[in-house]
């Protein structure tokens, strides 16, 4: 069976595609566009996959015809940053941006490719630990802390859904990793948080279903 990975063009995504067709795993790679990078993994690309288009993600379903999937995993997101006292419309659009790709979009995921989960099957959506309320203790960052406790908040209910297919759920704080989209501002590399996130999908069972981990640490996150 495969592994499905949405996201995987850079950053962290790349890295798991990297390290997973190393090993020798079957890797379907979803992307809005690929790269060099990602041709040279030798994974099955598809390109023009959106997580905030219904369409593109079930044109993606489309495609994979009667292929099942051993894993989901929701790498894509997008950060900006919002401060109190500087909520212009700009601010606000970004927000919106965020839920509309960070929690929106996994939800979307599911809704279309959980169907070719084959029964055992994992679902993983890349989340954050600012999407913990007891582990704010800095605050700003409005729409990428919301958007994440949103997303955190589906995945519980995608656990519940889902249970009956006995497909577990983790939801994964990838750790603070030097990409592209923390401008590599970071404490680990894409080479260790990919895979930390590995071995939690690895050890993923239906017991563990709808935890918070710190994947990197394998260590149960606070809500």
């Amino acid at each position: 069976m495969s592994k499905l990975i949405i996201g995987a063009s850079r950053g962290i995504g790349l890295e798991l595609v990297r390290q997973l067709t190393q090993r020798g795993d079957d890797v379907i790679a979803a992307v809005r566009s690929s790269n060099a990078e990602l041709d040279a993994t030798g994974a099955d690309i598809h390109t023009g996959v959106d997580v905030t288009r219904h369409d593109s993600l079930h044109e993606l379903a489309d495609k994979l015809g009667n292929q099942p999937l051993e894993w989901l995993l929701v790498v894509a997101g997008v950060m900006s940053k919002q401060r109190l006292g500087q909520l212009d419309q700009d601010a606000v659009d970004g927000i919106r941006q965020q839920f509309e790709t960070n929690a929106l979009g996994p939800l979307m995921a599911a809704e279309a490719l959980s169907p070719w989960l084959a029964p055992g099957g994992k679902l993983g959506i890349l989340t954050s630990r600012m999407g913990s309320l007891a582990d704010n203790t800095s605050g700003n960052s409005y729409g990428y802390r919301m958007s994440k406790a949103a997303v955190n908040m589906a995945g519980v209910s995608l656990a519940h859904d889902l249970q009956e297919r006995e497909i577990a759920v983790a939801l994964l704080h990838p750790g603070w990793v030097r990409t592209d989209m923390t401008r590599h501002d970071g404490l680990i590399d894409p080479e260790e948080s990919a895979a930390g996130i590995i071995q939690r999908m690895d050890a993923l069972t239906l017991d563990q279903t709808g935890r918070f981990w710190h994947a990197p640490k394998g260590e149960p996150l606070p809500w």
